[in-house]
């Protein structure tokens, strides 16, 4: 019987797991009323009273140690539990994120794009750096034109067939030539100017043109697209044309939307006119066409340019077009992600 009792101590000394079923079937295996402590002291009650002494002081361990280990046992599950609770447990309260902000150019680019894409104007890109032939020559301003005096260049190491692009029509110029009409495309980017930089200017800033190519395109399409624009992006659709002069478009004509005059800010912005103006546009030189490879007798289209920063001062009412640079983070900070 003292083997017997020494096994049963050994075995439970040994005993580990983290299974409940299995834990409740050794309490049951030892401490259960049919258990194997139960029996052994059901049989003392027979053995010698010379082995009682030596005997009882094994079964009385022998209990000892699986109550032990039982309490050991199920404070370890417990344990466990609790802690995969408190690392699954969706009612907790979660560490705050801080949402991240977009750029106000980024809003506002983003916003012109959503417009421009339900009407039919996919998106084109094209390289900052640019050729004199696709920023200036294919737009009908060949060399020592005066209406190159109008946008001072940055050249690319005095070098004055490459420089840093002015307008993001070039990026329409490479654009026709490598496809064929219809085409309806706006051009987002950044351009370059070499300009003296203040609150209200800057020698680079961001540019969307857009242009439409196609058979029977005539001004009456430009003023209804226009009007279309200003509608969604403003609010407001009541627009004039004021004649204008650019090189690759004719005729061409200033944008002015009406603002309105019900604060001192829209007089202050539209200088008590209640007009503002947010862009150029006009119909496309035939010169333009005919350099890109595109018959000016078959086709027309109009184009129109106007710039990001511009519209993200006025939408957000920015007084300093330098804070657009200066990555403040309590600037930007100021826009949260919407879109």
């Amino acid at each position: 019987m003292i083997d017997k009792i020494k096994s049963s101590i050994e075995g439970v000394s040994s005993f580990e797991s983290k299974s409940s079923e299995e834990i409740e079937l050794f309490r049951i295996k030892y401490l259960g009323k049919k258990g194997i402590i139960n029996k052994l002291f059901s049989e003392f009650k027979t053995i010698d009273n010379s082995q009682k002494k030596e005997v009882g002081q094994l079964l009385n361990q022998l209990k000892n140690v699986a109550n032990q280990k039982m309490a050991d046992l199920i404070l370890d599950i417990s344990e466990g539990s609790n802690q995969s609770k408190s690392i699954n447990d969706i009612t907790r309260p979660g560490d705050p994120i801080s949402i991240g902000s977009r750029h106000p150019i980024s809003l506002v680019k983003n916003r012109i794009i959503d417009i421009f894409s339900k009407i039919g104007f996919t998106i084109s890109e094209g390289p900052e750096i640019e050729d004199d032939w696709h920023n200036f020559t294919a737009l009908n301003l060949p060399e020592y034109h005066p209406a190159r005096d109008m946008q001072d260049t940055f050249f690319i190491e005095k070098d004055p067939d490459i420089l840093l692009r002015t307008h993001t029509s070039s990026v329409q110029v490479r654009y026709m030539e490598n496809n064929q009409p219809p085409i309806r495309t706006i051009s987002p980017g950044r351009v370059y100017r070499n300009e003296a930089i203040s609150a209200r200017s800057h020698c680079f800033f961001h540019q969307v043109e857009g242009l439409c190519i196609d058979k029977n395109i005539s001004f009456a399409d430009l003023k209804q697209t226009l009007e279309y624009f200003t509608k969604m992006l403003f609010g407001k659709s009541k627009i004039r044309l004021r004649p204008s002069y650019f090189p690759f478009t004719e005729p061409s004509a200033e944008v002015d939307v009406y603002w309105g005059l019900e604060n001192d800010l829209d007089y202050k912005m539209t200088k008590g006119t209640g007009w503002l103006e947010i862009m150029g546009c006009g119909m496309v030189d035939p010169n333009v066409l005919k350099n890109c490879g595109i018959d000016p007798k078959e086709y027309s289209g109009y184009a129109f340019g106007l710039g990001i920063d511009r519209i993200a001062l006025l939408l957000h009412q920015i007084d300093d077009i330098r804070l657009l640079s200066e990555n403040d983070v309590r600037f930007i900070k100021q826009f949260k992600s919407t879109i």
